[in-house]
């Protein structure tokens, strides 16, 4: 008798899918009239914060993503709410106090979150712990994230080992967050049964569709007794998104694996994305097929970001070679996973070297600062010779970065006291200072509100980036510097802000 395994389903199509495709560009006003039908399906869970989503709201949308959180708390009142927490990066590029830290994730959860996925770029134990601490503390579920890649030093083994690491700092279940789509269907199926046997805690396998195997992996992974997948209603699915919601319940509909979603609620829900989604332009290259992140590995919301910074720079044919020039760049940092935000980091680099003709010439503050160890600790050894040229005699710091680092919340909450219409702006400032400020002036009308673009009932593109794209006037040109803000949805660096010591 083959035993029974239920396979439980969490949609990302409030967050990591719209993130994939559309810049993260979805309105909660576009998320409302389809909660209720949602709340009925019967979801594990349902992604709806975190990531680039927190610095898009106020930045791009003239939105609070703390009045989104409980506008969707207040409407799915049967379904558990998730988000991805970057560790002690929490949802900004750069890694906070802990007193930050402990407060986000209170207010975190006080405004509706129930499950914390939370990882680390460098897969750096120590900048999980505090934040794994913290969500079990206030009564939530701490998922310990294992990012996947590949690498000399990346294999079975080690992903296992770091989940046994996991489990033994209180994880409450696990993901395997495979951010561009690499790992094979067999890969996929001995890392999920080694993880069951040997750390015995529950997995989760969060796939982007970049190189075509999702779907295939998580039918391994599924055999191999994997207990929740990562899906996206079909509309905003697959490219560089996740695989459909749809087609994965249909396809373990009358097996041991079987969903138990109905295919007639998932419809109602595809219907309306499939409305929202015609007010947007998504790139050709985000969609299809592409084995070739096999090689470098970025994931799919980076790739046409770095075609759109090297055609600003009148260097789209420069492509090709940026891209082969991304894996050597990971080389001499120790290979870091290319996740939020060692990939902007290394793809913004890469750029540069290709640009200048000559490998190292410029070095962002962000390779300076990786180097100096303030990221955490590089998962392999560093190219002797790059960091000798950075770091001159000086040495990389052995601790936990965020120990280097003063409390904020106290001199925050005066620094923005004109502003302040709740605790949470407070958060909100310190983690991304200029955008919460120009959000909160446009609030209190002090700025003009954003000039958002209609959605799709006039049949207008709701996607500010592509609008610009599609006007050259529009675009100015760079000076090399530009290029280590790569992805503006992901990264933004507030250079006033300094927050670690001089070196």
């Amino acid at each position: 008798m083959v035993e029974t395994r239920k396979v439980g389903i969490t949609d990302t199509s409030l967050r990591d899918a719209h993130q994939s495709l559309l810049a993260t560009r979805m309105r909660l006003v576009e998320m409302l009239p389809i909660v209720e039908v949602m709340d009925q399906v019967g979801y594990h869970s349902l992604e709806v914060w975190g990531g680039a989503t927190f610095d898009t709201c106020m930045r791009f949308l003239d939105e609070d993503p703390w009045d989104r959180l409980r506008q969707l708390r207040k409407g799915f009142k049967n379904t558990k709410l998730q988000m991805l927490l970057r560790g002690q990066n929490i949802v900004g590029y750069r890694h906070y106090p802990d007193d930050v830290l402990v407060e986000f994730i209170k207010r975190a959860v006080i405004n509706g979150i129930d499950i914390f996925r939370i990882f680390d770029a460098l897969n750096d134990l120590r900048n999980m712990e505090q934040a794994i601490r913290t969500v079990k503390e206030e009564g939530a579920h701490a998922q310990g994230t294992i990012c996947y890649t590949i690498s000399p030093l990346h294999d079975n083994d080690y992903f296992v080992s770091f989940g046994e690491d996991l489990k033994s700092i209180g994880a409450d279940s696990i993901c395997i967050k495979d951010m561009a789509g690499l790992i094979s269907p067999y890969d996929a199926y001995e890392l999920v049964d080694r993880l069951k046997k040997e750390v015995d805690l529950p997995i989760q396998l969060h796939c982007h569709y970049t190189s075509g195997m999702a779907s295939m992996s998580y039918l391994k992974a599924a055999e191999a007794g994997v207990d929740v997948i990562d899906t996206a209603s079909a509309p905003l699915a697959m490219g560089t998104s996740q695989p459909a919601t749809d087609s994965m319940v249909a396809a373990f509909q009358r097996t041991p694996y079987d969903t138990g979603l109905d295919l007639k609620l998932l419809a109602q829900v595809s219907e309306h994305f499939k409305e929202v989604s015609c007010g947007y332009e998504i790139p050709r290259n985000v969609m299809g097929v592409d084995t070739n992140v096999l090689s470098y590995q970025i994931p799919g919301g980076m790739i046409s970001n770095l075609s759109s910074q090297l055609a600003e720079q009148k260097s789209s044919h420069l492509l090709n070679d940026v891209l082969a020039e991304v894996p050597r760049v990971r080389s001499d940092l120790g290979y870091p996973p290319l996740v939020t935000p060692s990939s902007q980091i290394v793809g913004a680099q890469s750029v540069v070297n290709v640009l200048t003709g000559e490998r190292y010439k410029m070095i962002s503050t962000e390779v300076k600062n990786y180097l100096r160890g303030l990221y955490g600790k590089p998962p392999g050894e560093v190219n002797p010779e790059l960091l000798k040229k950075v770091l001159k005699e000086d040495k990389p710091i052995t601790g936990r970065p965020a120990d280097l680092l003063e409390p904020q919340l106290e001199q925050a909450r005066e620094d923005i006291a004109d502003y302040l219409e709740q605790e949470e702006d407070v958060l909100s400032y310190i983690i991304f200072p200029n955008v919460a400020v120009d959000f909160f002036k446009r609030r209190k009308g002090e700025l003009p509100p954003l000039q958002l673009n209609s959605s799709c009932n006039n049949g207008k593109a709701v996607n500010a980036v592509a609008e610009i794209n599609e006007q050259p006037n529009l675009v100015q040109d760079l000076h090399l510097d530009a290029l280590f803000n790569v992805d503006e949805t992901l990264i933004w660096i507030d250079e006033c802000n300094k927050v670690y010591p001089a070196g």
